[in-house]
């Protein structure tokens, strides 16, 4: 599989979290996905997406990761959320990448996910990196 550029807007926007869950290295540039929201969930410190139209995440893009880095992704991410090639923008133009949708409706908690109150510290403490899920 070919590498791929990934689309960040939660715990993984954040170099403490990524470097932990994977174990290249890439180079990175804001982003914009248009079309989603992003929500505060009711019971984690993480947030989620979903699709509504008019709605717009700002975001990190990671570019050309691999496929043995998508795979730490993925079981990182875990069965919560759908990995989806999406179309962002950045400085230099458009892109398209991987991104990962939250599927359980039901959890939002229909407040936005704000960056600057996410506490690395003790997101990292509660969750292992996806090396340890390998």
């Amino acid at each position: 599989m070919p590498a791929q550029h990934v689309f960040t807007y939660g715990s993984l926007m954040f170099p403490e979290v990524w470097n932990r869950v994977v174990r290249g290295r890439y180079q990175s540039c804001p982003a914009r996905l248009e079309g989603y929201r992003r929500h505060a969930l009711t019971d984690v410190s993480y947030p989620a997406i979903v699709a509504e139209s008019g709605a717009e995440v700002e975001g990190v893009l990671y570019l050309d990761v691999d496929a043995a880095d998508l795979a730490r992704l993925d079981a990182f991410e875990g069965a919560e959320y759908r990995r989806a090639a999406v179309p962002v923008s950045t400085a230099s133009g458009a892109a398209t990448a991987q991104t990962y949708v939250w599927l359980d409706a039901t959890r939002l908690a229909h407040r936005p996910w704000l960056p600057e109150r996410f506490s690395i510290p003790a997101f990292l403490g509660a969750y292992p990196p996806a090396s340890l899920l390998e």
